[in-house]
């Protein structure tokens, strides 16, 4: 779900330019139940200075900056009440970080983190790749994307499917704790004869539009948007959703209204989002070492969340129940889950899935033994621990979506 979501809420608060401190810099806060890796990228020739929280999934995020010298900075992000003030010294950028009552140092050093990802595939691609753009003409946004074609392809011959993010800014590969799912799902389903396309979130990457002021229903929109330029294409058998997590939630939106000829539900919720808010709260802080549950009603889900994030997007989001979307989706469904999912719980959502999804001889519903949020292997489920996981998505799933949608072919 939403990344910000996660405990403490912290985001970004950093920005600078000078010329010592070019380049990408690096550092870990210590929050005391856990420790946050930090990565500062600073560009002098744009002025621009972006930082990633991997552990939170936060990403290429802007910093506003209140002064900068040669070898001091003090900067801020205001809509978190979270400041850094910091001097050069010895090398490093040593300073303190302040968020609400919260004083500690945090002291950053050249370079980057590097990760290792290894099912991330690297050109030459054996199959073709186009980058295209499609316009949803509710919001006059351009979607950005790259539509890739399977090998060996042939027109009216291989189905395609529509890849749609979870929740938060994200790109077209769906980027988040220095994974890319979606690069990785589109170049498997390339080598087993499934198109895809996946594009950049609203206000994204090379996307247009506003994604602040924006609700699911906005980006159901953009979804909906986009079938229907895949659609126009004529180029495919079937046009389907592959949505993650809210994605999966906007597939069933659309499903509901027969917009996708079949659907990939990954981690999608699937009943009311305050009651699964309960125990995603409750089982990512006992994850990160709480004893006691953070919350204990709906309502004391909805006044933290609601506290925590004051957009339009949450105002909406908590006040869904998927139910209704999922009673009226009567083309195919594969639903899957992670065993250790601690964002979408399987405890919550297969009974949500079973209870309301029409019958369907071509339905699946699948939970993975030993698979988290994002779907590969883990022991707890702690999202923070995602950035240090190499795989990207267990094989397992990536070969049962590949077949799933293959069948559809052969079946009547």
């Amino acid at each position: 779900m939403r990344k910000n979501l996660l405990l403490l809420a912290l985001l970004p608060m950093l920005g600078l330019h000078a010329q010592q401190l070019e380049g990408s810099w690096k550092g870990t806060l210590n929050v005391g139940l856990q420790k946050l890796t930090m990565v500062l990228h600073i560009d002098k020739d744009k002025s621009s200075v972006t930082i990633d929280i991997p552990e939170q999934g936060g990403e290429n995020i802007p910093m506003e900056v209140k002064h900068l010298s040669a070898d001091s900075i003090h900067v801020t992000l205001s809509k978190n009440n979270a400041s850094y003030e910091g001097k050069l010294n010895d090398g490093q950028l040593k300073g303190v970080f302040k968020q609400n009552i919260l004083a500690l140092p945090l002291s950053f050093e050249l370079g980057d983190v590097v990760v290792n990802r290894p099912q991330e595939p690297h050109p030459p691609y054996p199959y073709t790749t186009e980058e295209v753009r499609f316009v949803n003409p509710v919001a006059n946004d351009t979607l950005a994307g790259t539509l890739t074609y399977p090998i060996g392809f042939k027109k009216k011959k291989a189905p395609v499917v529509l890849m749609v993010t979870g929740s938060g800014p994200q790109n077209r590969d769906e980027q988040v704790f220095r994974h890319k799912p979606f690069l990785v799902l589109a170049d498997w389903l390339a080598r087993h004869g499934i198109a895809s396309l996946r594009y950049d979130d609203r206000g994204t990457g090379a996307s247009t539009g506003d994604f602040g002021d924006a609700t699911t229903a906005d980006f159901a929109d953009d979804a909906r948007a986009g079938i229907q330029f895949l659609r126009n294409r004529k180029e495919f058998r079937k046009v389907g959703i592959i949505g993650h997590s809210e994605g999966g939630a906007i597939a069933f939106m659309l499903g509901s209204e027969a917009v996708p000829d079949f659907i990939v539900s990954l981690a999608g919720p699937a009943g009311r989002i305050d009651t699964m808010m309960v125990s995603q709260l409750n089982l990512i802080g006992r994850s990160q070492g709480m004893t006691q549950d953070m919350v204990k009603t709906t309502k004391d889900a909805r006044n933290y969340l609601k506290m925590a994030d004051k957009s339009k997007w949450m105002d909406y989001f908590i006040d869904m129940d998927l139910s209704p979307y999922v009673r009226k989706t009567f083309c195919p469904v594969l639903a899957l889950g992670g065993e250790k999912d601690l964002n979408v719980p399987p405890s919550f959502n297969t009974k949500a899935l079973e209870d309301n999804l029409p019958q369907n001889k071509l339905n699946v519903i699948k939970v993975y033994p030993g698979l988290s949020h994002l779907f590969h292997h883990c022991t707890t489920g702690n999202p923070s621990l995602a950035f240090s996981i190499e795989e990207t998505i267990s094989p397992e799933v990536l070969n049962d979506i590949s077949g799933w949608i293959l069948s559809l072919g052969k079946k009547k």
